[in-house]
């Protein structure tokens, strides 16, 4: 909706094993398949809290109006990326370019929201407005060990009961790192 926007720096840290498949004799095709673990913190504006009912409300914050020092949700997932890996890679050679696109499907095992201000502090977590299966398409590229990683998330972040005053919270994700290869 509009109004919603990050309000700091968002940040992300994901671990796991992808197994190298070759599809060529050269060895510098293959199919990636993995599992991973990730956790990741939105900085936003959208208030999340129960109300007398014990239902979940979503309001946007003006920090001019109601002044806070922290306002974030979590999502903890788990990860299975599906790649194809395309490299310059010799079977002496391990510095080398890399282009692979893919596909990663995760499953959200845990999320929590945290509200922090003069007045009150809110934290919840099991908030059951989250999409628990999210999906979304994936690029890694660069040279060596260090690349850029590219995740563009293709479902909300939210279900579509999630709303604020009717207009459905329609968040999805953009994560922009740097990922590190171990041979």
């Amino acid at each position: 909706p509009d109004g919603i926007s990050q309000s700091a720096f968002s940040s992300g840290f994901h671990v796991g094993f992808i197994r190298d498949m070759p599809i060529n004799k050269k060895r510098n095709v293959a199919i990636g398949l993995g599992l991973g673990i990730s956790s990741n913190s939105y900085n936003q504006n959208l208030l999340i809290l129960k109300n007398n009912e014990q239902e979940i409300e979503y309001s946007i914050l003006d920090k001019n109006i109601t002044p806070y020092t922290k306002n974030k949700f979590s999502t903890y997932l788990l990860e299975i990326p599906l790649e194809i890996r395309w490299r310059t890679s010799t079977p002496t050679d391990y510095n080398f370019l890399r282009v692979y696109p893919g596909f990663k499907l995760s499953y959200m095992v845990y999320n929590t929201s945290k509200f922090k201000s003069s007045e009150r502090d809110i934290l919840l977590s099991k908030i059951e407005d989250f999409n628990k299966l999210q999906y979304g398409v994936i690029l890694n590229a660069g040279y060596s060990n260090i690349n850029v990683h590219f995740y563009y998330g293709l479902n909300n972040i939210f279900k579509n009961g999630a709303n604020i005053n009717g207009e459905l919270i329609g968040i999805n994700d953009i994560k922009i790192g740097l990922i590190y290869y171990i041979l």
